[in-house]
């Protein structure tokens, strides 16, 4: 028993571990596309471009990604990802035309597939009642959304933004080894190979499913849009230096990944459904009064005009999307305790 908590623990740890640098290398281009906007004239739409292939890639291959895992297991799967996106990043720092940074920015998105190999995997080595917390403590690698906003901004301002890549290249590599070294395999965790691939995507006409896709998309990729634009926005928005806009942007970011631990015991205390069902409501809430534009006015008196203005600090701001991050994480929590509740053993192929 000793043993077999030895290994969880490993498991555990490694792969959250792997996970972080694997969401910090995804959202590299939220830090790194300001400079790149700069050298090459790119308007909005050419940067907002770039800045989606990697969660584009990342998107598509999460299917495949998990089904893959179900049937050899996270641990193999999760090591040939991490390798195979190495050079498509180190090749960044030699990229000179548009076109070059969204192709590789298409593999570079490989690395964000990582979720659906973990989230499995981690599971799996947990019981049903510890699973919620197990896998917040794995979904709290998103943080590593924070982490590229706190490091990227520090490089490129010393080294050029050219070191960038080279040094989160050699980041995954490291990560990748370190992982397989400490990380197990435990063959009853794995699909039968008996199981035909048709029988694996059954599950996807359930309809639970797109429920839990739908709920998904607010609070992850929600999360992930707000993580990739704030930088980009507190520049242009506020005027701030590239550093300031990416601590602030880290506000959200740093929260949304490290709280969906408390989120995953949450769920585990109170159940998957008014957990959600509460974060869905405060997202709604914080989003009205961010969607409230910028307003000035003038009302007559009887001493006189009155010039009036309406809108958001950068404090209230941030303020607001700091407590959007946290109801994002506890929602990014809530709903893959629903997974592994509903989907036990289709865990891979659902995420």
């Amino acid at each position: 028993m000793a043993a077999q908590g030895n290994k969880q623990l490993s498991v555990l740890i490694s792969s959250t571990f792997a996970f972080t640098i694997c969401f910090a290398i995804w959202m590299m281009f939220a830090v790194l596309g300001i400079p790149i906007k700069a050298n090459l004239g790119l308007n909005e739409t050419q940067f907002g471009l770039l800045a989606a292939m990697p969660v584009l890639t990342g998107s598509l291959v999460r299917v495949p990604l998990g089904i893959w895992t179900d049937k050899y297991g996270g641990r193999i799967v999760f090591f040939l990802l991490m390798l195979s996106s190495v050079v498509p990043i180190y090749l960044i720092s030699y990229a000179t035309a548009y076109w070059h940074f969204l192709v590789l920015g298409l593999f570079v998105g490989l690395a964000g597939g990582s979720f659906s190999v973990g989230t499995p995997y981690v599971a799996r080595w947990f019981q049903q009642e510890r699973r919620g917390l197990a896998m917040g403590i794995f979904g709290a690698g998103n943080s590593g959304s924070a982490l590229t906003k706190f490091v990227a901004p520090a490089i490129i301002t010393a080294f050029g933004w050219q070191m960038l890549p080279k040094v989160y290249a050699g980041a995954m590599l490291a990560t990748a080894l370190l992982f397989w070294f400490f990380s197990y395999t435990d063959k009853t965790h794995q699909v039968s190979a008996g199981v035909p691939f048709s029988e694996q995507v059954k599950v996807l006409k359930d309809p639970r499913v797109w429920r839990y896709c739908q709920i998904y998309s607010v609070v992850f990729g929600g999360y992930v849009g707000l993580a990739l634009w704030m930088t980009k926005y507190y520049v242009s928005a506020y005027g701030f230096d590239l550093k300031l806009a990416a601590l602030l942007a880290a506000c959200f970011s740093l929260p949304g990944g490290l709280v969906r631990a408390l989120g995953g015991w949450i769920a585990d205390r109170y159940g998957a459904y008014k957990v959600t069902w509460s974060v869905m409501w405060v997202c709604w809430v914080c989003f009205f009064l961010l969607s409230y534009p910028q307003t000035s006015m003038i009302v007559q008196t009887v001493k006189g005009d009155l010039n009036l203005h309406l809108g958001l600090s950068p404090l209230m701001f941030t303020g607001l999307l700091f407590i959007v991050g946290v109801a994002m994480a506890i929602g990014k929590a809530s709903v893959f305790k629903f997974i592994s509740d509903d989907f036990t053993h289709n865990i891979g192929a659902v995420s």
